[in-house]
């Protein structure tokens, strides 16, 4: 019986974990270098070498993959601000993050957001 309840336990916390892992595609920018040293929402000062973004409502800190779908460049930022302000983006990202995913002459492209909360 023991064994089932660990099973059970096990099974029910892969679930939950499964449950909270997810995927959006759209539109990336990026901030402009004049933000640089301005407060985010989370309170830190935004820094443009770093490698954060804004998003909506993933919590601060929740470490996110970014993937350029037309050069399949990859980076990993974290949420530290809310954003973007424009409705058909979905999230801005620093401008070392936009230079490492070939954004910097396009100034959008669209993208894969993968994360676990």
């Amino acid at each position: 019986m023991k064994f089932i309840q660990k099973t059970l336990v096990s099974v029910a916390l892969l679930l939950a974990s499964a449950a909270q892992a997810g995927t959006e595609e759209g539109v990336a920018s990026y901030y402009a270098d004049s933000l640089d040293g301005n407060k985010t929402a989370s309170g830190e000062v935004y820094d443009k070498s770093a490698m954060t973004a804004a998003h909506r409502t993933l919590p601060f800190g929740t470490e996110v993959r970014v993937t350029n779908l037309s050069n399949q460049k990859e980076v990993v930022v974290r949420i530290n601000d809310r954003g973007p302000h424009a409705k058909s983006r979905v999230i801005d990202v620093s401008g070392a993050a936009a230079k490492k995913l070939g954004l910097i002459d396009s100034g959008t492209a669209k993208v894969r957001i993968s994360y676990e909360e």
